[in-house]
């Protein structure tokens, strides 16, 4: 059964950085679109950054666009955000997100995503 596992969370400063990490573990997914969203206390959960696994596609949510990058390591299947330029509106919970393939279009629906993590606590201090 696959499963996904998050790591790389923490409490940093405005202005810091940190990276997280989600490894696929249990199984495969073909051709994966891998996926980071983000709960915010008293929020829904919202999409950050999707990248497409053999095609590299990728897309940011507009309020992180230019301070997050994802990215994937092929030689495991593991998908990576790197976080500059933290706010404290950055802090949440985040999530890992995986799905089969799916179309550009979709990429920012959470509905489409068959696996989620646990999730990751990110606390961003002003």
């Amino acid at each position: 059964q696959v499963q996904l596992v998050e790591s790389g969370g923490g409490v940093v400063q405005a202005g810091a950085s940190l990276r997280l990490s989600c490894a696929v573990s249990g199984g495969t997914i073909n051709n994966p679109t891998m996926a980071w969203f983000r709960q915010a206390p008293g929020k829904e959960r919202e999409f950050v950054a999707a990248i497409r696994w053999r095609e590299r596609n990728t897309a940011y949510a507009d309020s992180v666009k230019g301070r997050f990058t994802i990215s994937r390591d092929n030689a495991e299947i593991s998908v990576f955000l790197q976080m500059d330029s933290l706010k404290p509106e950055d802090t949440a919970v985040y999530y890992c997100a995986a799905s089969p393939r799916l179309i550009l279009s979709a990429m920012r629906s959470q509905g489409m995503y068959n696996y989620w993590g646990q999730g990751t606590q990110v606390t961003v201090s002003s």
